[in-house]
């Protein structure tokens, strides 16, 4: 009786569990579904990054030049302030001053301080003034200062044989015969000294002479200020650019342990290796390992700057701890004055935190200014004292008399650190604190054992982003790497080229500094080895773009290592030609090499760049379509000396293959790169697209006075019941462009039969003619949809070079990039146009250009009088008998300098037509400026911002993705299953009651349901109203920003499964995709992709608009309309795939996609079946089938291979699509007054509305 229950629940729980495992075969059949419109290029700005990183680089670096060793020891006496124990610390410099006479003792101790001082700069100029006199100071430091100029002089103090420092801020000298002690103010020294310099204080109550300094450079300051404006050559010293280094604070007292020297200060600061050992042993006497002794330590065999011995690797490590402590405890820009500025400031200030440490134990404080906070208990310290003991621990073994059967061990110190930053790099993020190891990872640089790991290890910390350069930068890794560039070593090329791709993406000042170097041939080398990966390569390819980017010394460097021959052989590389990334910074890369610089130019014509580059135009990536155009945008913008018709034809060559790119392009990346391109060409033929767009103004203030006279006709034949017939001068239906507008203007008057009334005089037209251009520039939307419009096969003949054709055709398109639908495109188009429009006004105000007399005869001139144009147009005034023929118009094209000609005879009155040579120039400059330009290299360049080597990052942040859209999915078919049980209980007979009833500001022509909540789109002519229909609110108004005189035709959600976007189609043939359309989470819509879809746009009595279709599997884009063809845009590739005809002579009114077939229904009723798997338009699988005797509103299809079609008559057939040739499945006859406009047909239920 127990089990009947027990099975029932076990069966509910089978159930629920396939019912779990079926929704989650369905989520995961629908994350394998693409998302369109989610690349980069789609999420964010195209703009260049905008880095606040640290100031590395040092405004200044010095060189202290000259140092002033100043000794008061008087050896022998005491001074009387002091009274020293006994036995006393006696050592100076480690020589014991009483084992020889005072005056050898004391010239010892200065040889050797001097001698100190060389191991850390052994180029200054030294200088000693053993116990001196004020005049010996005075003299030594202004001769040191008059020397050192503008760089820093040091200043070294010992001042234990003289009184300590007074508080009136006074240190003491001798006087000649020393008998005296002789006052010496700070305030003096400050003016023998200057600034910049560096102070160093050994002796009792040092502090004193800090907080003295200090006091006289302020006060000197206002003094200085006050009385700038009587003596402003008056010598001042800038506390600023002065470093002070004192033994001990303002009331402290020399240690005077006999087993210290007495100069303890100073040896820490001079030999900081031997008093560190010596003190750990004093400190460690009980803990030593046996064997050590003070006598051993000074045996340390090797030597400092060997790395290799025990006592170099002892100093070498003494190096990295004091800058890994400074570099953690200190400001960046305090470490960057202090340690980086200065060799031997540098040295001072590692040596002075031993100082503190070793004093402290002393009760003696060290101070310094500019202040360095406290750092002997910092936790390195310890393994500073770890490696001295592993170090100390060998020398008996080391220096017995069996030394030659023992190895020395070396430290374990690097490797251990590296190990410490490994794992700081396996959690580090930006928040956290700085690795406190990359000081070491810096000086294990130097190490060949230990190189290649730090080296991936700083790759990898780099690789965090770019406040992890802007860190290494601070710490000082510039210059390590710089040298490694010249190594031959090929196992650290992967390594140094992706460390310098980091760098160069954040601070591309380093390009200067590679040059130097001769860096960039380290970069050509990696570009070209085989065995490097496409993603180093890619690097290599940034990191040589970046050295030539407005760098003149890059390109020339470059181009002497055949860079641009270089960068060709990669396009023919397979890796090359399968990795986009490294196309597109090849492409950057020869654009930037030639970028103003017409040698690198010429070497590219040479080897036929532009022709390989015409290749990547049709890639399927638009990153490397843009940087292909960007290329041979740059490639035209070169101006020889003397121009040359080699380069006129290469320049019109890649103008004519640039052009037809707009009809093809979706991507706005590359229409705006496009524009920016086509730029250059206006700038380099500057004359000859005026002229060409003087001659479009003029067609177009033709075809107004065409529509104006042809309404004063249509007025008066309405009056007098006549109908006067316009003779024409050829059979054309349009109006003959071939004919002069003034002769045009005397045959239309005289068939008026004299009626001039109302028309303006020859005076006022003259007037009207030249204030008319005043409006040239005015680029409104309808103007330039005018202006397009107008054919140049019909304008009369350009005669001067065979390119007229090619840059009226530029011209054309762009005039069409101005109208483009997005607008960074437009924006960047209307700036070339405008400013080719403000050089047309100008050409005629300049040159009074007016239109012939009223009656069609010229006026009276001079014998050699002609009309000018402007610079390179010319028409010579006509004869009566010569007025019907068409003026003829000479065009310079050809490159030429940008000076001009002074002097001119005037044209040749033999010829008929004038040459480009024989073309006067104007005062008017026609070089068209700069105007327009892209950020799409510098966002390229954000690319290398992000985690390049990080794989288990990137699968992470992957999995992250998946996660969220699981979630997502996983409510969207939670709602779908709520909604499918739903309709099965849905009541059919309820289906007319009404919902939501609102009106709209404006007739809707179109409707859609938002597939995930209750929002409905109600589109009308300019603009797309966001419905909530179960409260019957107005959420939002998207402006769709299509021009006036255009209206919305149809609109598509797509990537349904996701966050939809918005598809709005309008029937000047552009598309637009929106992202957030109802306004998700506060966000405010944005345009993620618009152009123009279709441009052979056939006008009819009656327009279907823009027709499109949704294919959400392949993500492409099916677009018909009133045209002859059907268009399949490729979301993907962002570019026209494949082109339909359609064969029919009516538009097309509806489409539909369902597996590979395609229907279109048209306007005269048929439907034409597509296989779109089929590339030939001219296909046998292309069928046409006379479904309806109508306009057909709808074609869907639906399930078990059916078709449903629908024309506005209201018979409503399904098709099996097998059969089409026969009857219909079924037929459905929809009885209504006037036809049905639209049918609609449920997506899940079995319901037609119409």
């Amino acid at each position: 009786m127990t089990m009947g229950p027990k099975d029932n629940g076990s069966k509910e729980q089978f159930e629920d569990d396939e019912e779990v495992l079926e929704i989650n075969s369905v989520i995961d059949k629908m994350l394998h579904v693409p998302i369109a419109y989610q690349e980069k290029r789609h999420l964010e700005k195209i703009s260049g990054a905008k880095i606040v990183a640290e100031s590395w680089r040092l405004k200044e670096r010095m060189k202290t030049v000259s140092v002033a060793l100043v000794l008061c020891l008087n050896v022998g006496v005491d001074p009387p302030d002091v009274v020293k124990t006994s036995p006393c610390a006696r050592r100076e410099c480690w020589i014991d001053p009483l084992m020889n006479s005072p005056q050898k003792a004391l010239e010892s101790i200065g040889n050797s301080i001097q001698k100190q001082y060389e191991r850390w700069q052994p180029r200054a100029r030294y200088k000693q003034s053993l116990d001196p006199t004020v005049e010996d100071v005075k003299r030594l430091c202004t001769s040191l200062r008059r020397n050192a100029k503008e760089e820093r002089v040091l200043l070294h103090y010992n001042g234990h044989g003289v009184p300590r420092p007074t508080a009136n801020g006074e240190i003491w000298v001798f006087n000649k015969n020393y008998t005296q002690y002789i006052p010496l103010s700070i305030y003096d020294l400050q003016s023998w000294m200057g600034s910049p310099s560096i102070f160093v204080y050994d002796c009792s109550c040092a502090g004193l002479i800090v907080s003295s300094f200090q006091s006289f450079a302020e006060q000197r300051e206002q003094d200085f200020q006050i009385n700038s404006l009587h003596s402003p050559s008056s010598n001042s010293c800038d506390a600023k650019n002065c470093i002070q280094l004192a033994a001990c604070s303002a009331s402290q007292l020399l240690p005077m342990n006999p087993e210290l020297p007495a100069d303890l200060f100073t040896t820490c600061l001079t030999t900081p290796i031997k008093i560190a050992l010596q003190w750990f042993c004093h400190q460690r006497q009980g803990s030593l390992a046996p064997g050590v002794t003070l006598d051993l330590i000074e045996k340390i065999p090797g030597r400092l700057n060997d790395r290799r011995t025990p006592l170099g690797e002892l100093n070498w490590i003494f190096t990295a701890i004091t800058d890994t402590i400074a570099w953690n405890i200190l400001p960046r820009d305090l470490f960057q004055k202090l340690f980086r500025q200065d060799l031997l400031v540098a040295s001072l200030f590692r040596n002075f935190l031993l100082a503190e440490r070793i004093m402290r134990s002393y009760r003696c404080t060290p101070v310094s200014s500019p202040p360095v906070p406290a750092t002997f208990r910092h936790p390195m310290w310890a393994a500073w004292d770890h490696a001295v003991d592993v170090c100390l621990s060998q020398l008996p073994q080391l220096l017995s008399d069996d030394s030659s059967n023992y190895a020395f061990q070396n430290s374990q110190f690097f490797a251990q650190h590296l190990t410490a930053f490994e794992v700081w790099l396996s959690f580090g993020i930006e928040q956290r604190d700085p690795p406190e190891q990359l000081p070491i990872v810096l000086q294990v640089l130097l190490s060949q054992v230990h190189r290649l790991r730090a080296l991936d290890l700083l790759g990898r910390f780099l690789d965090l982003g770019p406040w992890a350069v802007s860190l290494a930068l601070s710490v000082g890794i510039f210059p390590y790497v710089l040298k490694l560039l010249q190594s031959q070593a090929k196992e650290l090329r992967p390594l140094l080229v992706f460390i310098w791709a980091k760098i160069l993406a954040v601070d591309s000042t380093c390009q200067s500094d590679l040059v130097k170097d001769g860096g960039h041939q380290y970069f050509l080398r990696a570009l070209q080895d085989p065995q490097m990966s496409a993603s180093r390569r890619t690097m290599a390819a940034f990191v040589l773009a970046e050295i030539v980017n407005g760098n003149s010394a890059g390109q020339e460097a470059c181009l002497q290592r055949n860079v641009v021959s270089i960068c060709l052989d990669q396009l023919d590389d397979e890796i090359v030609m399968t990795t986009p990334k490294l196309k597109q910074w090849v492409s950057i890369c020869l654009g930037r090499v030639w970028t103003n610089y017409d040698e690198a130019r010429w070497r590219g014509v040479r080897d036929q760049a532009h022709e390989r580059l015409y290749e990547l135009l049709d890639d399927p990536q638009a990153e490397v379509r843009a940087a292909a155009v960007y290329a041979l945008g740059t490639f035209v913008d070169n101006q020889p000396e003397a121009g040359s018709d080699h380069a006129a034809h290469v320049n019109q060559a890649v103008g004519a293959t640039l052009a037809p790119l707009q009809r093809r392009e979706a991507s706005v990346l590359v229409r705006c790169e496009l524009a920016s391109a086509l730029q250059r060409l206006v700038s380099c033929y500057d004359s000859s697209f005026a002229a060409i767009a003087f001659r479009f103004v003029e067609e177009e203030k033709n075809l107004d006075v065409i529509q104006e006279v042809g309404s004063k006709t249509k007025a008066r034949t309405a009056g007098n019941g006549s109908v006067h017939q316009v003779t024409r001068s050829n059979s054309r239906s349009s109006f003959d462009h071939a004919n002069p507008p003034a002769n045009y203007l005397s045959m239309m008057k005289q068939s008026l039969a004299g009626d001039v009334s109302g028309l303006s005089s020859s005076s006022d037209s003259t007037t009207q003619a030249a204030s008319g251009y005043d409006q040239d520039t005015n680029l409104s939307a309808e103007r330039l949809n005018r202006l397009r419009k107008i054919s140049f096969s019909g304008l009369p003949s350009i005669v001067g070079s065979s390119y007229s054709s090619v840059n009226a055709n530029i011209w054309k398109v762009l005039l069409s990039l101005a109208a483009d639908p997005h607008p960074n495109v437009s924006a960047l188009a209307k700036c070339v146009v405008a400013g080719v429009m403000e050089r047309v006004a100008l050409m005629a105000k300049e040159q009074n250009c007016r239109y012939l007399s009223e009656s069609g005869s010229p006026r009276p001139r001079r014998r050699g009088d002609s009309e000018n144009y402007g610079d390179g147009l010319s028409v010579e005034s006509s004869s009566p008998s010569q007025s019907n023929n068409s003026p003829l118009i000479p065009i310079q094209l050809t490159p030429y300098s940008r000076t001009r000609k002074s002097f001119w005879k005037g044209p040749d009155r033999s010829k008929e037509v004038f040459r480009a040579s024989d073309v006067p120039s104007t005062s008017i400059a026609l070089v068209q400026d700069r105007l327009v330009s892209t950020q799409f290299c510098s966002w390229s360049t954000t690319a290398f911002f992000e985690p390049l080597c990080k794989e288990t990052c990137n699968e992470e942040k992957e999995e992250l993705i998946r996660q969220k859209r699981h979630s997502h999915l996983e409510k969207l078919l939670l709602n779908r299953i709520e909604i499918d049980v739903a309709h099965q209980k849905l009541d059919m007979s309820r289906l007319g009651d009404q919902q939501f009833f609102n009106k709209n500001p404006q007739q809707p022509v179109s409707l859609l349901f938002h597939p995930h909540n209750n929002n409905l789109l109600v589109a009308d002519r300019t603009g797309i109203n966001v419905w909530e229909w179960e409260c019957g609110q107005r959420k939002q108004c998207l402006r769709n920003n299509n021009p006036t005189n255009s209206s919305i035709s149809s609109m598509h959600f797509i990537n349904e499964h996701q966050d939809p976007l918005l598809l709005v189609g309008s029937d000047d043939g552009c598309v637009r995709i929106w992202k957030n359309p109802c306004r998700k989470e506060n966000q405010n819509p944005e345009l993620v992709a618009a152009w123009q879809a279709i441009s052979d746009i056939i006008p009819s009595s009656r327009s279907s608009g823009l027709v499109t279709t949704w294919d959400q599997s392949n993500l492409h884009i099916y677009i018909g309309g009133d045209s002859r063809h059907i268009q399949l845009w490729d979301t993907t590739t962002e570019r026209k795939e494949q082109e339909f005809l359609t064969g029919a002579d009516s538009c097309v009114t509806t489409l539909d996609f369902s597996g590979n077939l395609l229907a279109a229904g048209c306007g005269d009723g048929s439907v034409r079946m597509f296989d779109t798997r089929d590339r030939y338009v001219d296909s046998p699988r292309h069928k046409a089938h006379p479904a309806h005797n109508q306009w057909i509103v709808n074609t869907t299809f639906l399930e078990k291979e059916l078709l449903l079609t629908a024309s506005e008559l209201g018979d409503v057939k399904m098709w099996d699509i097998r059969k089409m040739s026969g009857d219909p499945y079924r037929t459905i006859k929809v009885v209504r007054t006037g036809g049905i406009r639209h049918v609609g047909v449920h997506p899940n239920l079995h319901i037609i509305a119409w």
